[in-house]
Order: structure tokens, then sequence, then C-alpha cells
């Protein structure tokens, strides 16, 4: 690692200026990443087809599902590297680095295994119909039967660098295979170029996953004198202290995230009754609400490692200073992407397809979905402190919390009280209530934070 630069950055640049350094180059990737998950949307509704559009509106659930080994192997590990670089416990930053690189690979791999064998079964489980199960497949084929490794590799590879602190050369990799996912997208699936339809935005997003991969590994050669981010098999062990640390963060993250598929699954499984424009829409509202929804999980994600730090060298003032900055930036965004969403519902809808149908749906589910951004962007943070700090207990209840015992359930009650249209404040309910048990739950730390305490339910393999 450069020290003199980021031991700087960590522990005596002004509190706004690190948490900007940090945050900005990862707020900056997610939105990339959302806007090339918007890219697959607009160019498929292009086509004008709505079977195609709602392909890449089913498959998504199992590709969200990917994002539980992303943070298995991906927060575990680089909340266990912050933690101990704090710590100037450089030879376990080396070996919990190997670690997850290692089992991020064979996750992926054993992913698309398992994909393979149960296609029909995972096909029927998305909510596909004898119309849209064919464009479904062919998406799948490329993102998940041949990309599910490289998909993986590169989200955990971007965690494993920005944990000492090199935020910039994480959103690099990660934003270079955004863009050329952008660029390849129109050339694959419009008649102009391939005209392959969803089957061209799989195609796209592997080719796009590699190209990042390629960066992380000439990244790491060109660096390996002067990082701590080891990928050489000979520091891979299983040694308990390392597996405990990264798995004690890592599983409640993956969990959170298998939780948000279960979720997406029922929600798409509801739509999907009320025929394909129903299931185009929604699939287009959410994407669109996900712009905000990323920039504030970037932002959380973003001063994980200042956080993790601070708080292992000692600094829990510093650390609290920079939390609370933190929250005033999401809150005020999000507060102001409320107001343009809900008036502007209809224009951003039509952007992606011109069908008065789904324009209509689209416009109702996303003023639904947009009352809960300055709420979930609590929860987030919450969550990104939980994490940074090893509290992986917290994280977990969080999770329950949000899918089993409110979201999951809101669904179907909304939905009973107000078919269809119900559905999209189902997350809007769920997050007023999180946000209030965030706000109460960080108040407690702090106060105990302030007399010195040591913090309950902490990871103690570390």
């Amino acid at each position: 690692m450069e020290d003199k630069q980021k031991l700087f950055l960590f522990e005596q640049a002004p509190v706004p200026r690190a948490v900007m350094s940090m945050a900005i180059p990862t707020v900056i990737s997610s939105l990339v990443m959302v806007i090339y998950n918007l890219a697959d949307t607009y160019f498929v509704g292009m086509l004008n087809d709505p079977i195609q559009n709602a392909a890449v509106t089913l498959a998504a659930p199992l590709l969200l599902a990917f994002n539980a080994v992303n943070n298995l192997f991906g927060v575990g590990s680089s909340s266990m590297m912050s933690r101990a670089l704090g710590r100037k416990e450089y030879d376990t930053v080396r070996r919990s680095s190997a670690f997850g690189f290692y089992c991020a690979v064979f996750c992926g791999l054993l992913f698309s295994c398992l994909y393979i064998i149960g296609k029909n079964l995972l096909l029927n489980i998305l909510g596909t119909d004898a119309g849209t199960k064919a464009a479904t497949a062919d998406y799948l084929k490329w993102t998940v039967a041949c990309g599910a490794a490289p998909a993986i590799l590169n989200v955990v590879m971007a965690y494993l660098v920005r944990s000492e602190g090199a935020t910039l050369h994480a959103s690099i990799g990660t934003m270079s295979g955004c863009l050329l996912n952008i660029l390849l997208d129109p050339i694959f699936i419009l008649p102009q170029g391939l005209n392959m339809g969803a089957a061209g935005a799989g195609l796209a997003t592997f080719l796009s996953n590699c190209t990042a991969c390629i960066y992380f590994f000439v990244l790491l050669y060109m660096k390996r004198k002067k990082t701590y981010v080891c990928i050489n098999p000979r520091m891979f062990r299983f040694k308990k202290a390392i597996i405990m640390g990264v798995c004690g963060v890592g599983i409640p993250a993956a969990i959170q995230n298998l939780l948000n598929v279960t979720g997406m699954t029922v929600l798409n499984n509801f739509t999907s009754s009320f025929g394909s424009d129903a299931v185009a829409a929604m699939g287009i509202s959410y994407k669109v609400n996900m712009v905000p929804m990323q920039i504030a999980l970037g932002f959380s994600q973003g001063i994980m490692p200042l956080v993790s730090y601070t708080y292992a060298s000692g600094d829990a003032k510093r650390m609290k200073r920079a939390i609370v900055f933190s929250a005033k930036i999401i809150l005020g965004f999000t507060a102001a992407v409320v107001v343009l969403y809900y008036f502007g519902a209809g224009f951003l809808t039509r952007l992606f397809m011109e069908n008065e149908s789904i324009i209509a749906y689209g416009t109702s589910f996303l003023r639904g979905m947009c009352f809960g951004l300055p709420f979930l962007c609590m929860d987030f943070l919450a969550v990104g402190i939980f994490q940074a700090l090893g509290m992986g207990k917290k994280a977990f209840v969080f999770a329950i919390l949000r899918k089993i015992v409110m979201e999951i359930p809101a669904l179907y009650i909304l939905n009973a009280l107000f078919p269809l249209y119900g559905l999209a404040y189902a997350q809007t309910v769920t997050e007023v209530i999180l946000a209030i048990t965030a706000i109460l739950v960080l108040r407690n730390l702090f106060r105990q934070l302030s007399k010195n305490e040591p913090l309950s339910n902490m990871d103690t393999a570390t």
C-alpha cells in the first residue's frame, strides 16, 4: 500500500474530504452500474417487444443472487482487511484477500453448473411462461451459464482493492466493464446490429464482466509491491480466524441478498399474473428507482473502509463524524429525488417504451416506489456500518426484518387490498419502519462509543 497518502486519508484528512474521497468513486461506479443495467432495459425496450423486456426483468432475481456471493466474500473479506489494516496486521490482510478471491472463483463456477443442471426448474421459479421462457433462457445462457464467474469475481476484486483505500482504482475497474456493456448493447440487441434481442444483452454483459476482471488482474500485477491485496494461491489457507472473520460479516450480508432475491421473485410472480405489460413496467420502474438506491448504497459502501479503520485504530470520534456527515449528504440527495420522480414518473417511463399501457403502469409503480428512498438510505447506511465494524448479527437481523417480517408479507397484503398497484408500496412501508429502527440502533451505538464501552455483537474472531 502507498502508506503515506492512504494513511493520511484514513487518519488525518478533514472528515468531509476523507468521506468524499472514499465515497465519490464508489458512487460513480454504482451509478455507472445502474446506467448499464438501464441500458439493457432501454435497448431491449427499443425492440418494442414486451416479451423481450419481460425476459430481462424475470431474469433479474437470479443475477441479483450473485450479490450473495459478492457480499459473502467481497464485503466479508474487505471488512476483515480494513480492520486488520487499522491494527497493522498485514499478514491477515493478505490471507483474507486470497481467501475471498479463491472462494469467489469456486462459487462462480458452482453457480454456472447448478444453473445448467436445474435450468427448467429455475425458469419456472422465476415466473416465466410459454411466451417468456425462451427469451429468458437465452439471456441467462450468457449471464449465468457462461458468465457467473466473471460477474462475481470483478465485484469481489473491487471490494478487495477498495478495502485499503484505493476506491478510484476499484471504481475504474467496475466502470470499464459497465461502459463496454453500454457500447456493446445496441450492437448485439438491435436489428441494425446483430439483432439478438435479450440474448444480445446477456452476451454484452458477459464480455463486459470479463473485461473488468482483466483490468483488476493487470492492476494487481502492476501494484504487486505497493498493495496488501494478494491473490497468490500460496496465501490461501482455511485458517479458523480468517474464516470466522470473513464469514462473520459475509454470511449475514449474503443472506440479506438472498432474501432480496426472494422478495424480488415474489414481486415478479405477483406481477406476471397481470400480463407481460405489467411485468415490463415493473421492471422499468424498479430499475429507474435503482439509480438513487445504488448511489445511496455506493456512498455507504464507499465509507466502509474508513469506518472499519477508524474503529480498529481507536479513533471512534472520527468514525462518528464520518457517519453523521454521510447521513446528511445521502438524506438530502434522496429527498430531492423523491420530488423529481413523483412529478416526472410518466416522462421517465416513456423514455424506455412507447407503449401507453406500460407507461400508465410504470407511472403509478415509480411514484409508489420513490417515497421509500430517504428511509431506504438510512437502512443502507446502518447495515454498512454494522458490516464495517464486524457486527454481522445486527446486519442479519435487519435483513430478516426487512424481507421476511415486513416486505414479503406487505406484498401479499397490499396486493390483496389494491391488486397490482399496492405492490409498489410494499418497500416504502417496510423502509419507514426500518429507518426508525436504524436511527435508534445507531444512537445506542454512538452512546456506547462516547462512554468507551465495548460494542456488543462484535466479531471476536478478528
